[in-house]
């Protein structure tokens, strides 16, 4: 994997955007290592929640967009697009429900999609949708992506908000809404919903420290059992990544 662009973009809040970002992040970092590429870079353009940038270890650039007024600054997302066309190597973008919409309009509107695969670089857009209660808001939101962009899409299926079925028991895959689109997705990962008192709150302590699946291991705030739970999270998820066609 070279010279790619990872966009993290779902306009509804609180679904999982920073969560797949640190996924990703890890992801294309170690097969960067790996290959002795360019260190991964990694951009938060969350205004109000900049979580994504308190992961020390990933050496995450914040990028204020919204001016003191509240506004968007475009000065500002030139910027990130600057650095992400001047510079080598793999980067992966998190964005806010805050600025999903801005951050939307501006790549559109000044056609940088063109413009990152003019430039030798592979993008990609990684969506999230989620279950139960989110399953509607996240699926039009997944809908409205792939109409906006011709961009591949990554679709992550998130389950720990419930299972990802209408209540007539059909699937989203399933059903016509991620038929009408399905030619766009090159790959789907989910995030499973595992026991909650032993994965779910270990996921919840590594993630309340900020800290990497490799920090974790190396951590002694973390027991044996509770290294072994998330070793097995990271080794499925980074498996299903191995297998986006990518």
């Amino acid at each position: 994997m070279q010279n790619t662009v990872h966009f993290i973009l779902q306009g509804k809040g609180g679904i999982g955007k920073t969560l797949v970002s640190t996924i990703l992040a890890q992801w294309i970092a170690g097969k960067d290592l790996a290959e002795g590429q360019q260190p991964l870079r990694c951009y938060d353009t969350d205004q109000e929640n900049a979580t994504f940038s308190r992961y020390k270890a990933m050496n995450v650039k914040h990028v204020p967009v919204m001016t003191d007024s509240r506004t968007i600054d475009n000065k500002r997302f030139d910027a990130l697009m600057i650095d992400l066309l001047e510079e080598e190597g793999n980067c992966v973008i998190d964005n806010g429900a805050n600025t999903f919409s801005p951050l939307m309009g501006y790549l559109i509107e000044n056609d940088c999609f063109a413009l990152l695969q003019e430039s030798g670089r592979k993008v990609y857009i990684h969506t999230i949708v989620g279950g139960g209660d989110t399953l509607h808001d996240t699926a039009m939101g997944f809908v409205s992506t792939a109409k906006a962009t011709s961009v591949p899409l990554v679709l992550w299926e998130n389950e720990h908000f419930g299972l990802l079925q209408s209540a007539a028991g059909k699937q989203f895959i399933e059903s016509q809404t991620y038929a009408d689109n399905a030619q766009r997705v090159v790959g789907r990962v989910v995030l499973s919903a595992r026991n909650a008192d032993t994965f779910g709150a270990d996921i919840k302590k590594m993630n309340t420290a900020r800290l990497t699946a490799t920090e974790v291991r190396e951590s002694d705030k973390f027991n044996v059992m509770e290294k072994q739970r998330i070793k097995v999270v990271f080794r499925d998820l980074f498996e299903q990544l191995d297998n986006v066609q990518w």
